[in-house]
């Protein structure tokens, strides 16, 4: 097994808070989310307890009402901008790994084209319902009824380049489900390169009662070569995804993964890998920010979420040896504060630390989320063919 450089690092977490923005990006008014801030208008809410997130510095990066910084972080501290044209999970977990998406992934806001739709139909053996913009919960209210009487799946979109399938439990099979999601993966290519397909398994007896299960499922774009994973797994470095890290990279470049039903079981299964393997990278997506709370507009419920992971923070915290590196970071903001119940274009904060380590060096404003990804790459002797790395920062 490939070993980090001298002086380094051996072993890498990288967790990422999905959805945890930290303000509007300068051209957030071009995605129309200016006034976006995640962190900014969550912490305004109400008085937050996040003792760890604090400590390693996350108050220092910008003022955060309730928080207080400390003069010296335990860890080092900025924020990163996306530097290609998206503020999605794909986007942002792409271009960590290195990758720069020159053109935005499609988005259809009057609904898929219906010559797709009908090839959909004709592929699956069944109509559909919805093709529209909406909100995932609202939709299986709306449509949920005329689903179990028919036995139609609900299509529908987001501001987001996604392709999502509702279906009924006990209507269609959570694994026909999984098989038509895999035969509209086959159908988006280009010109229709959607990032992401989705499966949004609900149940519930009527309308008002529906509620989605934990058996969503992600079927991502296969991200172009090499990406950091790629590189890492040439290079003999063991890695590990943990959530829904395994999607978003269709399964390439990871040695083991495990996926998860919700933020505890994240840092759960986080602190099982880290048990278990003492070098490499542990890779860890918590999605309950963005996918419960974020696009519900439910700001207490993402408060409330940041407490917890904050809790399950200090755990892998104290799992850290001299030899490694926690990065804690997110891949776009998705602000519960402002009426739109979609991702929101902003900065996303960036907390590096390890126990052998000074603390308190501000990594200032960094041009791209890849720069974690080149650190990483640098730690363990590869390169992406993007982003600069704030390793000598961190060791220093």
């Amino acid at each position: 097994m490939a070993k980090a450089k001298d002086g380094a690092f051996t072993r890498v977490v990288l967790i990422v808070l999905d959805s945890v923005g930290i303000g509007e990006m300068p051209d957030a008014a071009a995605f129309g989310d200016e006034g976006s801030d995640t962190l900014g208008h969550v912490a305004a809410s109400r008085p937050l307890k996040l003792p760890t997130l604090v400590r390693l510095g996350l108050a220092n990066i910008k003022p955060l009402q309730h928080l207080t910084p400390p003069a010296r972080p335990a860890g080092a501290y900025g924020k990163a901008a996306l530097a290609s044209p998206g503020k999605d999970t794909t986007t942002g977990h792409w271009e960590m790994a290195g990758l720069f998406l020159k053109d935005p992934f499609p988005t259809y806001p009057n609904g898929f084209p219906r010559e797709l739709m009908e090839r959909f139909e004709a592929a699956i053996g069944r109509k559909t319902l919805g093709n529209k913009v909406a909100s995932g919960t609202e939709i299986i209210q709306e449509l949920g009824e005329e689903h179990v009487r028919t036995g139609r799946p609900i299509v529908y979109t987001s501001a987001d380049s996604v392709f999502q399938i509702a279906t009924h439990e006990e209507v269609i099979p959570i694994e026909e489900l999984y098989r038509m999601c895999e035969v509209a993966r086959k159908m988006l290519a280009p010109p229709h390169q959607v990032g992401r397909v989705i499966a949004r398994p609900f149940v519930g007896p009527r309308a008002g009662e529906f509620t989605r299960t934990e058996r969503r499922r992600d079927f991502a774009i296969d991200p172009p070569r090499p990406m950091l994973l790629d590189l890492l797994t040439e290079a003999g470095v063991f890695t590990c995804g943990v959530g829904k890290i395994f999607d978003i990279y269709c399964g390439r470049g990871l040695a083991e993964h495990t996926k998860t039903k919700n933020n505890a079981e994240g840092v759960a299964k986080t602190v099982g890998a880290m048990e278990k393997h003492q070098a490499g990278l542990v890779f860890t997506n918590l999605v309950d920010f963005d996918m419960l709370y974020g696009h519900r507009n439910n700001v207490e419920g993402y408060a409330r979420a940041l407490e917890e992971a904050d809790e399950g923070l200090a755990r892998i915290v104290e799992k850290l040896g001299p030899e490694d590196l926690l990065i804690v970071t997110a891949d776009h903001g998705c602000d519960p504060a402002t009426p739109s119940t979609d991702h929101s274009r902003e900065y996303v904060p960036v907390l590096a630390y390890s126990p052998r380590g000074a603390g308190g060096a501000n990594l200032g404003t960094r041009a791209s989320v890849a720069d974690t990804g080149q650190t990483i790459a640098e730690i363990f002797g590869v390169r992406v063919n993007f982003g600069s790395s704030y390793l000598s920062q961190l060791t220093t």
